[in-house]
């Protein structure tokens, strides 16, 4: 099936645009082959209006092709320019350019005008463009002498520019002698003529130097005006100094400077007219005076402004239409408006157009015999008209062809022949321009030829277009097919899309795409192929974006961008910075995947991009880095509304670094009073750059303010202007007013005195009064100087005053102060507490009740009551010693109060005082009681000794406090058998004088658990336990368990008998295989002079009550435990006397893992050894703190 050979337009969607656009130019790149006859074509002019410089030589450029190679000639003016009798002109071989060499000598003026150049060859004739030749100039501005103006405050003001005329025009701007451009605003602007407009001048507008410059770009040139003197100044000061010599209208202007609504400086009237050329840019202005400064706004009347062409520029004075078109034709009006009123000018705008293509006509190559047409339009405002020529001469006065009809803007052709040959040239022209295309109508009669080179290879990315290029020519015009693969059928237009120039597009290019292509082209004189090779590849894609990021400055940020790629293509990684490269900046490193920005700061914010880039593609992806820090400091700090109490305060926020301002903080200074200490003023949300202050009198004020946001506050900014506020009586007095005696008969008075702030004026005073409370006596005042402090003397003892303090200065008194009371000097109270009552509550706990004293005996302010109390003697002793006085003070008037912590059965003695501010009065009569009995203490010790095979004694001491008379002791004991199980209770009394007792008929080899405490008649007292066994044969001991202090257990904790199992005796083994191997390192060191830390350690820290147990002696060792189910420190030994403390446990030595037949010799031997004991001990005697177990033997070695 072949394919015919036409554009496929509703194939191409509006996003492939791009692709259109490159079609467009390859078709337009058809063109005929050099090597083949044919017309001249022109390839390069000279623009049409071509102004030159006339300091460098003429260059008019007239490049063509043809074949065969065209020849050149020019028209200057209408008429022949002969070159050749011109010495200054010269022609570049091969080419019409002409050279005009004026830079040895002639003028360029002389060579000003209409020049055109012709190409021809034996197929026709190409012209250019007429080329109007024209020098710049660049003109001095004529002298004049320029008056100064002087100008009332208020006044508007045109100062004018007219720059000479130079061509091209030049760019005009005013700047100072400094070169410095003058700077502008809605009150000041240059207009579009180049006058500087004031719509009010002001004082700060006075200067000698304004000077309009004008730059002529094309001779790089600037001239200037001469220096403009304006002065603006008061009314007043225009009386003083010209009043007498100048009338009213001797001086600029003669609106007066107070308010007035606006008028317009220019354009001029109510309306006005503007013309403008299609595609150009239309510019209109309005420009205003009045006072407030007027501001201008824009609308089109009956529509709509185009809102992507509209530009407002000099401060909305100027609008701009940018490609204007007949449809921005209307009515534009510009409204100036102020407080005093508006006004409006109406500017009527019409849009002409010079000539443009609408279908400019194309080259036309043509077979003998057959037809074709060459067709000229264009539109414009008027209509232009269209005119022929064929080989540059009006086609009416061409020869004639006959093959060959004008109809209008079109010329048929027939049947054309050989001769038919010729360059055809379209002039649409009207009073705005004109157009000038050249068109070749070319016979030729060839056969196809291919000009796509052979075995192209084409790589396209997967999923995108593939176009595979055919060009081709041939007379008549061949007929274009392609193949896929060497016997592949013609490709269907279902899939591809074949284009006029020859291009096969794939739209949608796959990777069964790949292969080789095949084009073919064919006409009646014959036929060519070609072949290309297509190859798909995989895209590049970004795997790992970039991310937004937000950094405070100073930090340190990374962007990602990881890439994945086609494994034939290398790609190359770039960054941009806002679409730019990154800076020259060591603090920028990229690697592989990462680009990295140390040392952040604000100029390294903006969008960051990674760009991956292929061969056949590009991929991008950007992040926007937000850099981020506490506020700029608030400037340009501002005072006004300045008034006696408030100020108001304007500032200028500074930058707020990304992160928007919260509040702004106001702090002050006071120079007068605390001169470099600053105080908080006031806070502001941060959307406010004013506050109102409220101030006091007498401060000299200099304000600063601090800007905040989420990340912190900022740098304070540079303190405004003192302001010093007037002097004024101060608002508050003195507080802390207090009246106490310091001595019984004079009253100091004391206040806080105010601060310089809070005087409001200079002479700061104080007014101190006062009178007795109660009597019927006149203020008594004094005025002192600024101090804290006045004493009153000579007044009678504690006796209530009213008292006031007034402030004053220079300017007055303060508001009437409050009195308030205080007293005159106390003394120490004359009189005891009376009727002192002791009631007994219990043992340890007593209450006392007293009389007040009256109030007049107190003598002062009432601080409370105090009782003194000593236990005086033991009422069991009867011994009478020396003991420390203990004191209760009860605060207030209370009249009765405990007494805890007492001792029982103990004689005590108290008495009460009452208290004031001075101190304490006499003591009220001693008063004694007694305390009754009490529970004693435990026993102070229990040992078990002499154990045989079925009796132990038991040796004790009485409690250390018996709290009563003992009436007799209480011991319980009961056996443990072997399954741990506690056995029958036996309760034994034994009298309280005796401090041994021998149990008899025991069992042998038997556990007993002992419970042991004393009686008073108020009851029992504090248990102490013991454990003790029985001895088991010949030669061995029964051992003692630890004791315990409190109340005994009803059943033993639980035991195992460990010593037998398998597990056990492995352990052991590995233990005593450690401590041999210990045993030898330490051999080892102690050959070479070292000390076995261990050993050093026990010796350095030994405790002096342990002695070594002796194998012959018959006493066990003491448990000692200060807390339950703790061992103790490692190296601690039982004292010597084998007596158990009550403040040690009762826990037995079950509860810490001893077997019940005593088997831990190994452990005892273990600690033996590695605590350094030379003697060995029997297991039951083991004086280690551990208990005996496998555990704790391996505590011993950790």
């Amino acid at each position: 099936m072949q394919l015919k050979i036409m554009p496929k337009k509703k194939r191409l969607s509006a996003g492939r645009a791009p692709l259109m656009l490159f079609l467009c130019q390859m078709i337009s790149a058809l063109e005929v082959p050099l090597d083949l006859v044919q017309p001249p074509t022109i390839t390069q002019q000279s623009p049409k209006d071509y102004i030159i410089d006339p300091r460098e030589n003429i260059v008019i450029q007239c490049e063509a092709k043809g074949k065969p190679s065209p020849s050149f000639s020019w028209t200057r003016n209408g008429t022949h320019f002969d070159i050749d009798k011109d010495p200054l002109v010269t022609m570049k071989p091969g080419s019409g350019t002409l050279t005009i060499n004026i830079m040895s000598e002639g003028k360029a003026e002389t060579y000003e005008g209409v020049y055109q150049c012709t190409a021809r060859n034996e197929r026709g004739a190409a012209i250019s463009n007429n080329i109007v030749i024209r020098p710049s100039r660049s003109p001095l501005w004529t002298k004049e002498k320029l008056e100064p103006i002087i100008l009332r405050n208020g006044q508007s003001l045109v100062l004018p520019c007219r720059p000479p005329i130079g061509l091209p025009p030049p760019i005009i701007f005013w700047m100072d002698n400094s070169f410095q451009r003058l700077p502008q605003s809605e009150r000041v602007s240059q207009g579009l003529n180049g006058d500087l407009y004031f719509s009010n001048v002001l004082p700060e507008d006075t200067r000698e130097d304004y000077i309009c410059y004008a730059r002529f770009n094309h001779t790089q040139t600037i001239q200037q005006k001469q220096p403009i003197s304006v002065k603006v100044i008061s009314v007043d000061e225009l009386n003083d100094t010209i009043a007498a010599n100048l009338s009213d209208t001797e001086f600029y202007g003669a609106k007066s400077h107070r308010p007035r609504p606006p008028t317009f400086l220019t354009p001029d009237g109510n309306t006005s007219r503007k013309e403008e050329l299609r595609g150009n840019v239309l510019s209109l202005e309005c420009i205003a005076e009045g006072l407030p400064t007027p501001i201008i706004y824009w609308i089109k009347e009956d529509g709509t402004l185009p809102i992507n062409r509209t530009f407002y520029r000099n401060f909305k004075k100027t609008l701009q239409i940018v490609q204007v078109t007949e449809a921005d034709s209307g009515n534009y009006q510009c409204i100036a408006k102020n407080a005093l009123g508006a006004i409006h000018h109406t500017i009527s705008v019409t849009v002409k157009a010079a000539p443009y293509w609408i279908i400019a006509p194309q080259n036309l190559v043509l077979s003998p015999e057959e037809d074709g047409t060459l067709i000229c339009r264009a539109n414009g405002n008027p209509k232009p008209r269209i005119s022929w020529l064929s080989n540059g001469v009006p086609i009416e006065i061409a020869p004639d062809d006959p093959s060959r009809k004008i109809d209008g803007d079109t010329i048929i052709f027939s049947k054309v022949q050989e001769r038919s040959s010729a360059v055809y040239q379209c002039n649409a022209s009207n009073e705005y321009g004109y157009l000038l295309a050249n068109a070749f109508v070319n016979v030729l009669a060839e056969p196809p030829r291919i000009l796509t080179s052979a075995n192209t290879l084409y790589q396209v990315i997967a999923n995108r277009p593939a176009l595979l290029d055919c060009a081709f020519f041939g007379s008549p015009l061949p007929t274009i097919e392609w193949f896929k693969g060497a016997k592949g059928s013609a490709l269907r237009e279902d899939i591809y899309v074949l284009h006029e120039n020859g291009t096969l597009e794939i739209p949608v290019a796959q990777k069964d795409s790949t292969g080789t292509y095949t084009c073919v082209a064919r006409n009646k004189l014959g036929m060519a192929k070609n072949d290309v090779h297509l190859e798909i590849k995989d895209p590049t894609r970004i795997i790992k974006q970039p991310e937004y990021a937000v950094v405070q400055r100073g930090s340190t940020v990374s962007f990602e961008c990881k890439v994945k790629h086609d494994h034939t293509l290398i790609p190359t990684v770039m960054w941009l910075k806002d679409h730019g490269e990154l800076p020259n900046d060591g603090r920028f490193t990229v690697d592989k995947d990462r680009l990295v920005v140390a040392d952040v700061n604000d100029d390294d914010g903006g969008t960051y991009t990674c760009v991956a880039n292929t061969t056949l593609d590009n991929v991008s992806a950007s992040a926007v880095l937000s850099v981020v820090d506490v506020p700029n400091p608030p400037f340009d700090l501002e005072l006004t509304d300045q008034l006696d109490r408030s100020v108001q305060l304007s500032w200028t926020p500074g930058d707020d670094n990304n992160s928007p301002i919260t509040k702004f903080i106001i702090e002050y200074e006071d120079a007068m009073h605390e001169p470099g200490l600053w105080h908080h003023q006031t806070e502001v949300p941060g959307t406010q750059t004013t506050a109102q202050l409220k101030l006091s009198p007498y401060v000299n004020y200099s304000f600063r303010v601090m800007a905040e946001n989420n990340l912190g506050r900022s740098l304070p900014s540079e303190a405004s202007e003192q302001y010093l506020t007037k002097a004024a009586e101060p608002d508050k007095n003195p507080t802390a007013v207090e009246g106490l005696g310091s001595e019984p008969d004079n009253l100091v008075i004391t206040w806080k005195p105010l601060n310089g702030f809070e005087s409001n004026g200079p002479g700061l005073q104080y007014k101190v009064s006062w009178r007795q409370k109660d009597g019927d006596d006149e203020w008594t005042s004094v005025v002192v100087a600024n101090v804290s402090k006045y004493i009153v003397s000579g007044t009678p003892t504690f006796v209530p005053y009213l008292i006031k303090v007034q402030a004053l200065n220079d300017a007055g008194f303060a508001p009437e102060p409050a009195a308030v009371m205080g007293h005159s000097g106390e003394d120490l109270p004359m009189v005891a507490p009376g009727n002192v009552r002791v009631n007994v509550v219990n043992s340890t706990l007593a209450e006392v009740h007293w009389d007040p004293v009256p109030l007049k005996s107190i003598r002062g302010h009432l601080q409370g009551y105090r009782i003194y109390y000593w236990k005086a003697q033991s009422s069991l002793t009867r011994n009478r010693r020396h003991i420390e006085k203990k004191i209760l003070t009860f605060q207030g008037s209370k009249t009765h109060g405990m007494l805890p912590g007492l001792e029982p059965f103990s004689h005590y003695t108290l008495n009460v005082r009452v208290v004031n501010g001075k101190g304490e009065g006499p003591a009220s009569p001693d008063k004694v009681f007694n305390t009754p009995e009490g529970v004693p203490s435990a026993p102070s010790s229990l040992k078990i000794v002499n154990p045989t095979l079925d009796s132990l004694t038991l040796e004790w001491e009485p409690p250390s406090h018996p709290n009563g008379i003992l009436t007799e002791y209480t011991l319980k004991y009961q056996p443990i058998n072997s399954t741990h199980e506690l056995g029958p209770l036996v309760d034994l009394k034994i009298p309280a004088n005796k401090t041994r007792w021998i149990l008899k008929n025991l069992n042998f080899s038997t556990r007993y658990k002992f419970y042991f405490y004393a009686q008073t008649a108020a009851g029992s007292g504090i248990q102490i336990t013991e454990e003790a066994i029985t001895t088991v044969d010949e030669g061995k001991l029964a051992g003692i368990l630890p004791p315990d202090v409190g109340a005994g257990k009803a059943m033993a904790s639980r035991q195992v008998d460990i010593a037998t199992q398998g597990w056990f005796i492995g352990l052991m083994c590995a233990v005593a295989l450690l401590i041999l191997i210990l045993l030898i390192v330490c051999f080892i060191r102690r050959n070479k002079g070292g000390k076995y830390p261990v050993k050093e350690k026990e010796d350095a820290h030994a405790d002096p009550e342990i002695q070594p147990m002796k194998e012959d002696d018959g006493t066990f060792g003491e448990y000692s435990d200060a807390e339950d189910h703790k061992p103790l420190k490692k190296g601690s030994r039982t004292p010597s006397d084998r007596t158990v403390k009550k403040e040690d446990s009762d826990d037995s030595l079950v509860d810490y893992g001893e077997g019940v037949n005593g088997q831990f010799n190994e452990d005892g031997s273990f600690i033996g050894q590695y605590s350094g004991k030379k003697e060995k001990e029997p297991a039951e005697g083991n004086e280690s703190s551990e208990a005996p177990s496998p555990v704790n033997a391996m505590n011993s070695f950790v």
